[in-house]
């Protein structure tokens, strides 16, 4: 089993940024890849963006390309993304996901966290 927790969502004016964390623990070398997903009221879960075991791959959504940046730190099973130039359309849900493959379609993913609200005002 893996377990993830999410955080470092919050409230923030468009434009500003945010950095979220995945805390990773359990069955650590299970893991070749970390995802993130967001989920906006009413509106299907979506990609935003992944990165493999060794931090060597990455992938984003192209609504987020150049503004925000995924990387990960080993050493302390940790997984960020860094959100720059935020807009009101990036309020969602955001949740990080643990899995064989890095990928942004959820069927990669076998383990999801519980997810961290992020708010962005106009």
């Amino acid at each position: 089993q893996v377990r993830l927790v999410e955080s470092g969502g919050g409230l923030v004016q468009a434009g500003g940024s945010l950095r979220l964390s995945c805390a990773a623990s359990g069955r650590i070398s299970s893991i070749n890849a970390i995802g993130w997903f967001r989920q906006a009221p009413g509106k299907e879960r979506e990609g935003v963006s992944c990165i493999s075991s060794s931090g060597g791959g990455t992938n984003y959504a192209d609504s987020v390309k150049g503004r925000f940046t995924i990387s990960r730190d080993n050493a302390k099973n940790t997984v960020y993304l860094q959100m720059n130039s935020l807009k009101p359309e990036d309020t969602a849900v955001y949740y990080c996901a643990a899995g064989g493959l890095p990928s942004i379609l959820e069927y990669e993913y076998d383990y999801w966290g519980q997810g961290t609200q992020v708010t962005v005002s106009s």
